[in-house]
Parts: structure tokens; C-alpha cells; sequence
């Protein structure tokens, strides 16, 4: 069995941590806050954008997943440099078999509809890109195996932000705008798969999957789907913007790649997953 940490253990790092306990996996959670913890992981309570505290020695498995507090520079800094600065600092000596950077599929920069895969070119035209990048560039060129992981719109219970808008007809959508999604249970089953994977064939992961269901599908189309199961009036549907930051996220991207290595997703539309939402809400 492996011995894991899993730096900025949030809502998805905890989900993944009570994969990896009942696999028989010992899992390490670090985080500032460490109460949301769930039993079944040991918490360390640490801060990534410090110094970090002596690790658990022999880990074989590091899962990067930070997020930044708001949306400025300086904590996306915190989070994707700094963090991953201090986090590569503390695990010197170690022989990590691999570590896994969890990234966005934001650092591909088409808009315009495009088909985007793994090998697609990206863009740091913006802070947040720009900062994403540089720690997916210091991940990938540090002494351990590694790999980028970029998810796209994740979702799932307590990310009903969507669902909520639609809900108290504060939503409207453009049309001819792609969109991208993922469950947050998928995206714990596919860490949690990578790395089983790794065990069984090490060393034959690829450096970077595209993390989204297996259909991307016009924002409209969402919208109008939620309203119709909400009992709630349509959608207003409104002519694109360049500005628009849904217009800036305009693309069709393909996870044949994580598919390929035998990954079946529990969720594989945003039907199958919202619904599952819906359901429980109600």
C-alpha cells in the first residue's frame, strides 16, 4: 500500500483521501484548516504559502491540489508558485514515485469554439494563466516523476453556483459558446485512478490529461436543460461578447486521452451529473 499526501486537501482532496483509506492507502491531508478533515485522513496543519513543516518520511505519492483564496495576482502567486516552491523544498530527499499538479484547462487560450487536446498551445495572457503555468513548469521540471492534471468547470454538491442562478433567474447565456465540464467525484476517481495506474505500470503515465466528461456542450444547452428540470422560466439567451469571460472560455475539449488509459467516468454528462444534484436537493 502507498503512502500519499495530499497538499491543500479541500473538498476534492478530501474526497480523493477517502478513496485512497478505503483502498487501504495511508493519506495525508494538509491544509490551514484542518476541522473538515475527515477522520479516515491525517491531518497536518500547515500553510502552503509559508514554510512548511518536517513531512511524513517515505511518501510515495504527492497530489498538488491548492486553490487560490480570490481572484488577484498575489494569490494565485501564493498558491501555484510559492506553494509549489515550498511544497518541492520539503520533499527534498524523499523518492517520490510521482507527484500529480492539479491545473485548469483556462491555460489553453483558443475561444472560438476549437477542438483542444493535451497537445494544444496554451496562453499566459493573463495573471491567472500565467501563474498556473509557471507551477505546472516547476512541477514538470523537478527532480520527480510528474504530471498536470487541467480540469475543466468543476461542479457537483456544494458547487451549485449554476444551479442556484438558473434557480432565481438571475442566469442568461450567449449563444455559440462551448462549454467544458466535470464532476468533483470525477475528478477524485481519476486522480485516484492515475495513481493506481502508476502502481500497477510505473513510470507509463503521461505528463498531462485534459480532466472534463465526455461531453462538451453549448452553455445554452445547459442552461436551458436546468431550467427546464428547475420548473423555472427559460434562460435569457444573449449575443456573444469578446469581453465575456464565458467568450474567453469558448472551446471543445477532448478527454480521449484519460478514456484511453481505461478511466470510466461516473458522470459522463452534465445530465448524469446535475441530475444527481437535482435529486438530492430536492
Amino acid at each position: 500500500m502507498a503512502k500519499i499526501l495530499i497538499a491543500g486537501c479541500g473538498d476534492i482532496g478530501c474526497q480523493l483521501g477517502s478513496l485512497f483509506s478505503e483502498q487501504g492507502h495511508t493519506t495525508y491531508g494538509l491544509r490551514r484548516n484542518i476541522e473538515p478533515i475527515p477522520d479516515t485522513i491525517t491531518p497536518i496543519q500547515a500553510d502552503l504559502s509559508t514554510s512548511l513543516p518536517e513531512l511524513p518520511k517515505d511518501l510515495d505519492y504527492v497530489f498538488y491540489i491548492a486553490s487560490a483564496g480570490k481572484y488577484k495576482d498575489s494569490a494565485y502567486y501564493q498558491a501555484y508558485v510559492s506553494g509549489v516552491k515550498h511544497t518541492l523544498q520539503a520533499l527534498k530527499g524523499q523518492t517520490i514515485k510521482r507527484i500529480f499538479f492539479i491545473s485548469s484547462s483556462s491555460v489553453f487560450g483558443q475561444s472560438e469554439g476549437e477542438k483542444v487536446d493535451e497537445n494544444s498551445p496554451t496562453t499566459d495572457s493573463n495573471f491567472s494563466t500565467k501563474r498556473l503555468l509557471e507551477g505546472e513548469e516547476l512541477i514538470l521540471n523537478s527532480d520527480f516523476n510528474s504530471t498536470v492534471i487541467r480540469f475543466g468547470g468543476i461542479y457537483g454538491p456544494g458547487r451549485t453556483h449554476l444551479i442556484d442562478l438558473v434557480q432565481d433567474g438571475k442566469a442568461h447565456c450567449m449563444e455559440d459558446v462551448w462549454s467544458n465540464r466535470i464532476h468533483s467525484e470525477d475528478c477524485a476517481g481519476m486522480l485516484a485512478h492515475l495513481m493506481n495506474l502508476d502502481i500497477q505500470q510505473p513510470n507509463t503515465l503521461d505528463s498531462l490529461y485534459i480532466g472534463v466528461d465526455n461531453q462538451p456542450s453549448p452553455s445554452c444547452e445547459v442552461y436551458d436543460w436546468l431550467a427546464e428540470q428547475l420548473c423555472v422560466p427559460d434562460v435569457e439567451h444573449i449575443e456573444p461578447k469578446e469581453s465575456s469571460r464565458q467568450m474567453r472560455s469558448n472551446k471543445r475539449l477532448s478527454n480521449a486521452r484519460i478514456r484511453g488509459t481505461g478511466y470510466e467516468f461516473i458522470y459522463p454528462s452534465y445530465q448524469d451529473g446535475y441530475q444527481k444534484i437535482l435529486d438530492a436537493l430536492e
